[in-house]
């Protein structure tokens, strides 16, 4: 493929220590050089963006950088055995869009090693709406099958619920049967309807879980889904079943912890991080497999928005601010 070949990207940089975002034309050319060339078709917005864009957390680790963590899309040129022109993919995390340029951009050049191929019975834009919010809730939902955690063992609770991982969480947990609760932050009671209709049963809120809970309190959840970390882990680790296990795997809230040893040496309760963006390609496979079939079509319609490329920036400050339900596709071909 020619280079002189234009496309559209978003591209940060930082200028004078504040980053900077600008729509550009690029060609093949400026990109680098992997061995796979992949033509986007879809990428997300996720917190991690959010704080990148915001100039926190320092997540963008070079500049000039094409954010995107995830994509979606079909190769066109490839060095690598094990994709060829024609062949459709997923690319989630590996520090891309933080290390290594990303998916917010019409044509990407892409580690072969990063890429997985598209599951059958799943087209590109389903993927996306999934993205790397759905496949992070069904690693969680993994973890939890893996610590014995069963339908009929008893009430499930996912926190940050409105957000990407826990609506996913909440549509995956409750189409296998669980029963599921659905913690939200204070002044989101208005999602209630939106959780309800993925298949939330219940839900918990209120001021307690701004407030330090104590070492153990009532027992109610056998199995957990936390994306929030700090003292809302805290409370949940206190008002686990006896041998219940907690699948974490985000810190919105916070990364730090509060708690104490009671629920794990009392209650052989046991506390499960799960990672999305070095988990070996074996296990993401056997999770994007999983994903075909194991979260409705009907729920992803609820829980996702597409947006156009030029409207990332602005999305990116929303999502901080607890402004965003559910989770949002980039289209960058609109």
């Amino acid at each position: 493929m020619t280079g002189e070949r234009t496309f559209k990207a978003l591209v940060v940089d930082k200028v004078d220590g504040k980053i900077v975002h600008e729509i550009k034309q690029l060609t093949v050319n400026d990109l680098p050089p992997e061995d796979v060339l992949i033509k986007v078709d879809y990428s997300t917005v996720n917190y991690k963006e959010g704080l990148g864009f915001a100039g926190r957390s320092k997540i963008f680790r070079q500049f000039p950088m094409v954010p995107g963590l995830d994509l979606s899309g079909t190769v066109v040129e490839s060095e690598s055995p094990d994709y060829k022109p024609g062949d459709q993919v997923i690319l989630n995390g590996w520090s891309v869009g933080e290390r290594y340029w990303g998916g917010y951009a019409q044509m990407a050049r892409i580690k072969s090693d990063f890429l997985i191929p598209l599951p059958k019975g799943m087209d590109t834009k389903k993927a996306m709406a999934i993205g790397t919010v759905g496949y992070t809730a069904m690693l969680c939902v993994m973890t939890l099958e893996e610590a014995g955690i069963k339908p009929e063992s008893g009430p499930v609770i996912v926190t940050g619920a409105a957000g990407g991982v826990g609506s996913n969480a909440v549509a995956i947990l409750a189409k296998l049967g669980y029963e599921v609760t659905a913690l939200t932050a204070q002044g989101q009671e208005s999602m209630q309807e939106f959780l309800k209709e993925l298949g939330a049963k219940s839900f918990a809120g209120g001021k307690e879980w701004s407030e330090m809970p104590r070492p153990l309190e009532t027992q109610k959840w056998m199995g957990a889904v936390d994306t929030v970390g700090t003292i809302v882990l805290s409370r949940v680790l206190s008002e686990m079943s006896y041998g219940g296990c907690v699948a974490a795997c985000g810190l919105a809230g916070g990364p730090d912890l509060p708690t104490t040893v009671m629920p794990f040496i009392l209650r052989g309760v046991s506390l499960r991080g799960v990672d999305s963006v070095w988990c070996p390609t074996s296990r993401r496979k056997a999770a994007w497999e999983r994903l075909v079939t194991d979260i409705p079509d009907s729920a992803l319609a609820k829980i996702n928005k597409v947006i156009k490329l030029e409207e990332v920036p602005r999305y990116t400050k929303d999502i901080l601010l607890g402004k965003v339900q559910g989770h949002l596709v980039v289209d960058v071909n609109a």
